[in-house]
């Protein structure tokens, strides 16, 4: 963390200014430098150290002011090689070379020379000199100091340049040989589990592990090399046994992590109840492993769907890294940053459930206190940004987007999401503008084109689609072949009433991984509802009574709800989210049958999801639909007038429009003409092109006799249908013919 690095230096020079003339506050400094690639100002930190009194062999140490400052060897030897090193990184290979030969001269017969000598050979390795820099790193033996370091670097240069896993291997198994310890066959291990032989790699741990049987490092790679040669039973019985011992208890983590992995939730709960049974501890290192252990429960919580216990593991996670924070701050520095992260990432995964239960306030407090640990969390940002959007908080929203375009400024979903608020302040330019930006970079995110449609769409401008649609095609010859390129083409034609085509369409896309699933949703959608009517309406079905009651018509209703029960069961949700969706449209396929039982056991289902999720919008169309269609409209009307109350969201746009639509159809039945159009606004200001408010519109206008103002409501149904639904087109010719418009009357006439 140089940020903090920084801040500690300046710390330091403000207790005692006298330790800038330490060559040890100038290495850090210049260390730091280089991290943030500053290195320029590096190379003059270590020029200044290299100066000071005290950094040549004669004096070892430093009088400052009658004080003497001790310097040690390996710190002086450390100033040099930085400036090597920086100078090299820096492209200036002549200059390393000059300090260089200087750092041997200094240091030639003591110590450190040898340090100088691997450096040495990294320059070397730097200009491809690799056989040069091998001549070097061989002629270090055993009994000189440093010789492991010389040997890891021998084995790095074969296996990053020589491409020779033989030789690399070699290295470790000759320091194993000369140096027997824990550590060597530490390295050992770990060089066979770098080179994918983890066989070999369990032998020489479990060597290790004799040597030094109390070292959970050793425990835990066993564990985790056996994972690799996906001997998963073998690794359970090891991590058991090591538990059973006493002597290990860290590597419940472990253990319970692969049970996860493995499914087996049950056996994974069980370790980690096992592991937090115990009483309070106080110890920090305590703490953190107990945080740890609570994070993964809950995760295996979630993984089970016990959303409440997942939560509550949570929120017990949370306190304990509250303390855990508290006293990393004094007792353990280096370890904050990261306790800091875990911390963020607790917050985020309580906020990510609260969302998902649409408690929106909580979300958006728990994704406020992730930033508070960690500001620049760009997906606590981004999700705070979207749950902000969710209740219609624009200028929150706004600010949340603007701040994580200024540190990412291609930040695909903040630009997506600027584009969505863009076109709620009907400043629809700019919102178009943002999703062009987007696609000018790359033609064929469909995504984004997807989104584009149907931002369009929503701002009655559908006849823009085209172009972005041609763009991706020009843009590769494979566009045609891309299911993205079909759903979104599938899209353009649904929103303009070709269900037909639309369907063509999406079942190019259906057996899609990414787009498959949206694609079937729609495919159903559209076998239930191709004329995009208002199901469960009453005041253009009494129009139409005749059309609906007809054999032919009956018969393609069972035809389309036997396809859509094929295509639900292509679905496989991968979220309780989706399951729900899914059982909302499997009832659906119900109701569309029109039949009294099969619309009861439809109405009993939607009942159960609102018992659970009181809001859940989908649901609650559903119970009015069903009521509805079972003629019981007061009951409708009690689950619309929820839903009317209710903050618009994105996610349930669609069901909003639906809902408004039923409602106002309602309040036109009881000619309540005012309240009805209220409802209707309320749907064109979240979608100018929807049809069915323009439609309803119309027949308000055309029932009180204002001919032309109706007339004017038809046109715009008849634009957005794409002038594709003759019933549409009958009224506005009608309508055109009773305001005495009769040459447009006949035009119309003629396109029916």
């Amino acid at each position: 963390n140089t940020k903090l690095c920084s801040q500690s230096l300046e710390l330091c020079l403000s207790y005692n200014f006298e330790v800038r003339e330490h060559p040890v506050y100038h290495l850090i400094k210049a260390q730091t430098q280089k991290k943030m690639g500053e290195l320029s100002e590096a190379i003059k930190t270590l020029q200044m150290a290299k100066n000071l009194p005290g950094m040549r062999k004669p004096m070892a140490s430093s009088k400052t002011k009658g004080k003497r400052i001790e310097i040690d060897a390996s710190d002086r030897v450390s100033v040099f090689l930085e400036l090597v090193e920086a100078h090299r990184l820096n492209g200036e290979p002549h200059e390393a070379a000059i300090i260089l030969q200087d750092a041997i001269n200094e240091f030639s017969g003591t110590p450190e020379e040898l340090r100088v000598v691997i450096a040495n050979a990294d320059l070397a390795i730097a200009q491809g000199d690799v056989e040069q820099a091998l001549t070097m790193l061989r002629n270090i033996t055993p009994e000189q100091p440093y010789f492991v370091q010389a040997k890891e670097k021998m084995a790095d240069v074969y296996l990053q340049y020589r491409k020779d896993k033989k030789l690399y291997a070699g290295c470790y198994r000759d320091l194993v040989e000369k140096l027997p310890s824990a550590h060597t066959f530490l390295l050992l291990g770990d060089a066979y589990m770098n080179i994918q032989e983890p066989d070999e790699a369990i032998e020489v741990y479990e060597q290790a592990l004799k040597k030094n049987p109390k070292d959970p490092a050793l425990a835990s790679k066993i564990g985790k090399a056996l994972i690799k040669t996906h001997n998963y039973s073998k690794a359970i019985s090891y991590y058991e046994a090591a538990l059973r011992s006493g002597q290990q208890n860290f590597l419940c983590y472990d253990l319970a992590e692969l049970l996860m992995k493995l499914k087996q939730y049950e056996k994974a709960e069980k370790v980690l109840q096992q592991a937090l049974d115990h009483e309070p501890v106080n110890e920090l290192s305590s703490l953190m492993e107990d945080g740890r252990y609570q994070v993964l429960l809950a995760k295996i919580y979630s993984k089970m769907e016990k959303i409440d216990e997942a939560i509550v593991s949570l929120q017990q996670a949370r306190e304990l890294q509250a303390r855990v924070l508290k006293r990393a701050q004094i007792e353990q520095l280096d370890a904050v940053p990261a306790q800091k992260q875990l911390a963020a990432e607790i917050c985020a995964e309580i906020a990510k459930h609260s969302t998902a239960q649409r408690n929106y306030e909580k979300a958006i407090k728990f994704y406020k206190e992730a930033l508070v640990h960690c500001e620049t969390d760009k997906k606590a940002m981004l999700e705070l940004a979207r749950l902000y959007l969710a209740q219609d908080d624009t200028d929150a929203c706004q600010h949340q987007c603007s701040l994580l375009l200024k540190n990412d400024q291609d930040n695909e979903a903040a630009t997506m999401m600027m584009a969505d608020l863009m076109f709620r302040k009907q400043d629809y330019e700019q919102a178009v503008f943002h999703f062009q930006q987007l696609l000018e970079r790359k033609p064929d995110n469909y995504a984004t084109l997807s989104r584009l449609i149907d931002l369009l769409r929503r701002a009655g401008k559908l006849e823009e689609v085209p172009r972005f649609l041609l763009m991706a095609e020009k843009h590769s010859s494979r566009t045609k072949l891309e299911p993205g390129f079909h759903y979104c083409k599938g899209l353009y034609l649904w929103y303009t009433g070709e269900p037909n085509d639309a369907l063509r369409h999406f079942n190019k896309a259906r057996k899609d991984s990414d787009w498959g699933q949206n694609a079937v949703y729609n495919m159903i959608e559209i076998c239930l509802n191709p004329d995009n009517e208002t199901v469960g309406g009453e005041v253009f079905e009494n129009i139409d009574a005749d059309i609906g009651n007809s054999t032919e018509k009956q018969e393609s209703v069972q035809l389309a709800v036997r396809t859509a029960e094929n295509l639900l069961k292509e679905l496989k949700p991968q979220t309780i989210q989706g399951h729900i969706q899914l059982r909302i449209m499997e009832n659906y396929c119900l109701m569309a049958t029109k039949q009294k039982s099969s619309v009861e056991r439809a109405l009993n289902t939607f009942t159960e999801i609102v018992m659970v999720e009181k809001d859940h919008i989908p649901a609650l169309l559903g119970m009015a639909t069903a009521y509805m269609i079972l003629k019981q409209t007061p009951r409708a009307r009690s689950q619309l007038k929820r839903i009317s109350k209710m903050s618009w969201n994105p996610i349930d746009a669609e069901e909003f429009e639906k809902s408004w639509l039923l409602l106002a159809d309602i309040y036109i039945q009881s000619a309540k003409y005012d309240m009805a159009g209220e409802l209707l606004k309320r749907c064109l200001r979240h979608n100018r092109s929807c049809c069915k408010a323009y439609e309803y519109m119309g027949y308000i206008m055309e029932k009180e006799q204002a001919y032309k103002d109706a007339a004017i409501n038809y046109e715009m149904a008849w634009k957005y249908g794409n002038q594709a639904n003759p019933t549409i087109g009958y009224k506005l010719a009608f309508n055109y013919l009773k305001g005495k418009r009769y040459v447009d009357a006949i035009d119309v006439c003629h396109k029916v």
